[in-house]
């Protein structure tokens, strides 16, 4: 009987397979030793290819599914992988076809593995209205090959394996299995390998974050840790969220034993990737004291030296327990949940640099965001990201001095996909009280684009449109103006720690970052790059940074370097009362779009020639990394638009060289203009009227049509 009903289970699973009689002979004889088992009666083992526990629906190729039907022409044989009541048996040819076209086509693949699609009845059925729970009814499905698990859709399958695939899960959990390959792929990056999952890019899909695109910001982020490393030694470093580990394996690479160098996360996976890079570069890995009582190290060198100390907290956490001369944070979105962290035990003239990649909400596309997260008004300007820049700043300087301290911002940079910002920590009162002044709202006019900082103090104006340049509240009806902010008001760059970033960049090879960095010397300056130099400007010898001035000889380039000794708060208050340089003047808030402020039907001058134009007429001009159109300058927007149409040329003027439109005071009329052109010049208003000026400029271009008319 047990030899019988062992049959029936065979058939009932369509796996006609020819046994030999000796052994259905041992088998019956087993039988009567041991029961049955029901996983014997679902999983064959037909080929010794693969697994006895692997489903028979997942196979390598067609010619190993077809092997399990014993094809053969003259005998009709079932599909073993469809029951007896949905497909019947018939002759090899038509079985074939039944195979390739139901069941290998809409397979899915993985790891050289094909998932065909299965309608035995494997899974538990759902009961129907009339309570039937029979069998018969049931629908395809695929078996997943990494966990047993039963999908009934094909993408939902393919969705289930992506899963498995983003989450490291790659090996199979059947145990006679063959694991396929790591699924862990290799990037280096400033001569640093690191180990990323295949969706690396994707965050919200994966533990280790890694965007190759922010290479440039981890480029400045290294600059500006190795300035501060060589004022003191050895500073301690924290990257609060470390990801893969590749901005903190970097430092510890190329800066050796100047740094102590802390990675921390507080995901496991990445934790245990961050431990797998150090293992990768050769780095030894100092494990944290509350995860282990002894500390794990791996690989060669001294017992202080390329040694990372890798740890498993909230990043709140770690900097309220800890005391660090330089933090970087870069989590996924805002780091205003972390700031007042972050200047709790950061030490007197360290360094705070965060990266924020909320982009949405500080380039004015989810103004409401902003306004929850940084309590900051703000619209869509010409000037949108420098306005960003200005908003952290002003969120960290309000962080800072809730501790008791001041900043000094050393660089803000706001690209495409971030907003970087870089500042020096003042201990004490009175340089928060200092930093705090510099927080101030704005007036933008929305029909100029023309905007100032509003006045210090308390007292209410009865007319703030007063404080515009422009007359747009006269001319235009209605309201014309908004207020921003509050928004940091102060400078946005420090020219001596750039120039010490630049030169960094330049012995590290970072190549990426030294054209950024030139352009952001020229913008601390406000001057053009052509005036740009390794050396101080003028022939003062002398770089302020945090109210100290810093002795640098014109002789070496390489001099631009603090002294390691800290100051103490005398030192600071003795020096910060010195008068400032007459180069170390601020550079000139925001900036204009030349784009935005062209006159319609005329042609704009070259970029660079309009620079030189706007220097020669005596103001303080350059350009701006914010904009690769933009221009800074001191320069109200009336004059910027004078000039810019002075030296403007018509678009229906094809022949005519480029030059400047002369002025009423200055016109030259040429000898085949007749008086009629001349005395309309001379009546017209060049600097109110556009329209006259291109009509002057046309009547000197086409004398004859304009004398018809």
């Amino acid at each position: 009987l047990d030899g019988v009903v062992d049959s029936e289970k065979v058939k009932s699973n369509n796996l006609n397979v020819k046994i030999p009689k000796s052994e259905l002979e041992d088998e019956e004889k087993g039988m009567e030793e041991e029961p049955p088992r029901e996983s014997d009666s679902n999983i064959l083992d037909v080929s010794s290819d693969y697994p006895r526990d692997k489903h028979i629906s997942i196979q390598r190729h067609l010619a190993e599914l077809e092997k399990l039907a014993d094809l053969r022409e003259d005998e009709k044989k079932p599909c073993p992988l469809c029951p007896e009541e949905k497909f019947k048996a018939c002759y090899s040819h038509k079985l074939h076809r039944h195979l390739q076209n139901l069941h290998w086509k809409v397979s899915v693949e993985f790891e050289g593995y094909r998932m065909c699609i299965c309608h035995l009845p494997c899974r538990p059925v759902k009961p129907n209205l009339v309570g039937d729970q029979t069998l018969s009814k049931m629908g395809a499905h695929y078996h997943c090959i990494i966990c047993s698990a039963t999908i009934t859709r094909r993408a939902d399958m393919i969705g289930h394996i992506n899963r498995h695939v983003n989450k490291g899960e790659t090996e199979s959990r059947f145990s006679t299995v063959h694991a396929p390959k790591s699924s862990c792929e290799v990037v280096k990056e400033s001569a640093t390998d690191v180990q990323v999952l295949p969706n690396h890019s994707t965050p919200q899909k994966t533990d280790s974050y890694f965007n190759p695109k922010m290479k440039l910001n981890r480029q400045l982020i290294f600059c500006a840790l190795a300035v501060l490393a060589g004022e003191r030694k050895p500073i301690e470093c924290l990257d609060a969220f470390g990801a893969t580990g590749i901005m903190g394996l970097q430092w510890a690479k190329h800066l050796r034993s100047s740094v102590k160098v802390t990675i921390n996360d507080c995901n496991e996976n990445s934790v245990t990737m961050i431990k797998e890079n150090c293992h990768l570069n050769k780095m030894k890995v100092k494990l944290n004291i509350r995860e282990e009582d002894n500390d794990e190290t791996t690989g060669d060198g001294e017992e202080n030296a390329d040694t990372i100390e890798v740890t498993k907290m909230d990043a709140n956490v770690i900097m309220h327990l800890r005391s660090f001369d330089f933090i970087h944070l870069d989590p996924f979105g805002t780091s205003v949940n972390y700031l007042d962290s972050a200047f709790r035990n950061v030490r007197n003239l360290g360094i705070v640099s965060l990266t924020s990649t909320d982009i949405s909400s500080l380039y004015a596309k989810a103004q409401h965001v902003a306004l929850r997260h940084y309590g900051c008004n703000i619209v869509r300007t010409e000037y949108y990201k420098e306005l960003a820049a200005r908003i952290v700043i002003a969120a960290v300087t309000r962080a800072a001095a809730r501790c008791n301290k001041g900043i000094e911002v050393l660089l803000a940079v706001a690209l495409e996909h971030f907003v970087l910002v870089v500042v020096r920590v003042l201990r004490g009162p009175t340089p928060a009280d200092d930093s705090a002044k510099k927080i101030r709202y704005l007036i933008h006019c929305q029909w100029c684009e023309e905007r100032v900082f509003q006045k210090e103090g308390n007292m209410v104006e009865e007319n703030p449109y007063q404080q515009l340049p422009c007359d747009c509240h006269g001319s235009m009806p209605g309201k014309t103006a908004v207020v921003l902010g509050p928004l940091w008001s102060g400078a946005l760059f420090n020219t001596g720690f750039l120039r010490r970033m630049l030169l960094e960049a330049v012995q590290y090879g970072l190549d990426e970052a030294q054209p950024l960095l030139k352009t952001l010397v020229c913008e601390a300056e406000c001057t053009t790059l052509k005036h740009f130099s390794t050396h101080s400007p003028g022939d003062e010898n002398k770089q302020e940074e945090c109210g100290v001035y810093i002795k640098t000889p014109n002789t070496s380039a390489d001099s631009y370097l603090v002294h390691g000794k800290r100051k103490s708060e005398a030192v600071l208050r003795g020096a910060a009362k010195r008068p400032r340089a007459e180069h170390s003047a601020e550079h000139p808030p925001f900036y204009y779009n030349i784009h935005r402020h062209s006159i319609k039907g005329m042609n704009m001058p070259k970029l660079n020639k309009f620079l030189n134009y706007l220097s020669e007429a005596g103001y303080r001009v350059s350009r701006t990394h914010f904009d690769p159109m933009g221009v800074r300058t001191n320069a109200p927007l009336v004059q910027f638009k004078t000039v810019l149409m002075k030296y403007s040329t018509p678009t229906y003027v094809g022949a005519q060289a480029e030059g400047p439109v002369h002025f009423p005071g200055d016109v030259q009329v040429g000898e085949g203009v007749p008086a009629a052109a001349e005395i309309k010049v001379e009546e017209a208003d060049m600097e109110d009227d556009k329209a006259a000026v291109a009509a002057a400029v046309f009547a000197q271009s086409y004398p004859t049509h304009y004398a018809a008319d």
